[in-house]
């Protein structure tokens, strides 16, 4: 296959149905890489592909001072080439992305190792749980500090609702957020949640208080065994009560025994990471990857 040309391809080029068939039947396949996801969070990509559709890589780019470069979107923790690709394919893709662009600051997927001498590569941290289990053996491996948290919750009368609007999940995380989404973010996640909600790819989750208010949301988005906490939101009420301990803890309950891989898509932040690895979660690395041939005085202007 290596002796066959990397096509650049336009959007417009790209043919979406080959295209999500090609992630659908990865082994590294994310719900990122799908074509209406992308069309929800990008502005406008690309893609790369090798072969008929055997392997793609889709772009995610804008234009700053008349030069394209790659970004990773935000509701999209990672992406790269699709399906697991062997080093020397790895070395191709990234020889056409560096002809390319000058200047990339992407995610690879998990599956994607460091390969090449252009470029740098950040280690970065993602948490994954399977809840293929019984109820019991996953919240066996809870730890004292999450079964604390969970106790605590407990005396706070608190209970859950399933099925909130995306639209009262937006008012919520916007009240309760220290620095405001830009409009234009979220606007990106509601088109996500309204697509993922009518074909029941989504499930918000609501935790009220003792008091009937919201305190806790999560909205869960689903592709094939991967369950993806793809966005959440906590009022102060909700932190005091420990309504996203409550919550998590609940929708393991309900989901326990089917074969589903809870991506909690990691932080770097230690109290958010140690929320998650209290429920067991384990540790995968993907990486960042970063490459810069920018023009000096356009290097200078970004520092």
């Amino acid at each position: 296959m290596n002796h066959q040309k990397i096509k650049y391809l336009k959007y417009e080029e790209v043919d979406t149905d080959q295209w999500d068939r090609c992630i659908e039947n990865s082994p590294n396949s994310l719900i990122y890489a799908q074509s209406w996801y992308l069309d929800k969070i990008c502005d406008r990509w690309d893609a790369l592909v090798l072969g008929n559709y055997q392997y793609v890589m889709p772009l995610t780019y804008r234009k700053k001072f008349g030069v394209a470069y790659l970004y990773q979107p935000l509701f999209c923790q990672q992406l790269g080439i699709f399906p697991t690709p062997t080093k020397e394919i790895i070395q191709l893709f990234l020889s056409e992305v560096t002809s390319r662009f000058q200047f990339a600051e992407i995610n690879f997927n998990a599956m994607q190792l460091p390969v090449g001498e252009i470029g740098r590569y950040s280690e970065r941290t993602n948490l994954l749980l399977s809840i293929a289990d019984s109820y019991e053996a996953i919240a066996g491996n809870y730890s004292k500090h999450t079964l604390r948290k969970l106790k605590k919750a407990g005396k706070n009368k608190l209970s859950l609702a399933r099925s909130i609007s995306a639209e009262e999940f937006i008012q919520f995380k916007q009240e309760n957020l220290k620095v405001r989404l830009h409009k234009k973010d979220i606007r990106k996640l509601r088109n996500v949640m309204a697509f993922s909600l009518t074909r029941s790819l989504g499930q918000i989750y609501g935790v009220y208080s003792a008091q009937n208010q919201l305190c806790a949301a999560a909205f869960f988005i689903r592709s094939k065994h991967r369950v993806t906490y793809l966005n959440a939101a906590n009022s102060s009420e909700g932190k005091k009560y420990q309504a996203m301990y409550f919550l998590i803890d609940q929708f393991i309950k309900e989901n326990a025994g089917k074969d589903y891989l809870l991506d909690f898509e990691g932080s770097m932040v230690p109290g958010v990471a140690r929320l998650y690895e209290g429920f067991g979660a384990t540790p995968e690395k993907y990486y960042q990857y970063r490459f810069n041939s920018l023009p000096w005085w356009i290097k200078w202007l970004k520092k």
